[in-house]
């Protein structure tokens, strides 16, 4: 498979992996029945395992993954709380906190940093979500992509070159995530 969490739980791998055959196979085919996947128990394990491992700071809310591996309820109390909430469809997401990075160019761009809890639940989502598009996406895109990485786009250049290609075009849509009409977006997803 072209998309990646090598070390996933069997049975996430496998209805990962059936996400993708099916979509491949029938481009057109839309997916309806995907929510109740998103906040199964496995999902959300896993999902908290990817957000655990990235060891990222706490969000407006200030807990931090230490905070829920050393509360009362634990990991498992935590994460049957996003079940239940989802389920129950009473999951409400946080507002981000907005901290302002370096740039190379000496500028500033602004990054929003979710809660742990809104983390674990859109990296469920994305577990789920995943491979249905990496059906569609083109072998010669690389970016924030599974399984790809710089050095393979460098390596799609050069063979480029090699056959005598000599154009390369570079976009930047400046301040794009922050102009991103979100009802269109949403209605796209539907």
């Amino acid at each position: 498979m072209p998309y990646g969490f090598d070390r996933l739980p069997e049975p996430l791998s496998n209805l990962r992996k059936k996400l993708y055959i099916k979509a491949k196979q029938e481009p057109r085919f839309r997916f309806y029945a995907l929510y109740d996947r998103i906040y199964r128990k496995d999902v959300l394990a896993a999902a908290w395992q990817q957000v655990a491992s990235n060891k990222g700071v706490p969000g407006v809310d200030g807990v931090s993954i230490e905070d829920i591996r050393n509360s009362s309820e634990g990991v498992e109390g935590f994460l049957a709380g996003i079940h239940e909430d989802l389920k129950h469809k009473s999951y409400k997401p946080q507002a981000v906190s907005r901290v302002m990075i370096p740039k190379a160019n000496g500028g500033k761009r602004p990054l929003g940093i979710p809660t742990i809890r809104d983390r674990v639940v859109q990296t469920s989502a994305m577990l789920i979500l995943e491979p249905i598009f990496e059906a569609d996406f083109l072998d010669c895109s690389h970016g924030f992509r599974p399984k790809r990485n710089a050095h393979q786009a460098l390596d799609a250049i050069k063979q480029g070159l090699e056959r005598g290609k000599t154009a390369v075009y570079d976009a930047d849509l400046k301040g794009y995530f922050d102009s991103i009409p979100h009802d269109k977006l949403i209605k796209c997803v539907e």
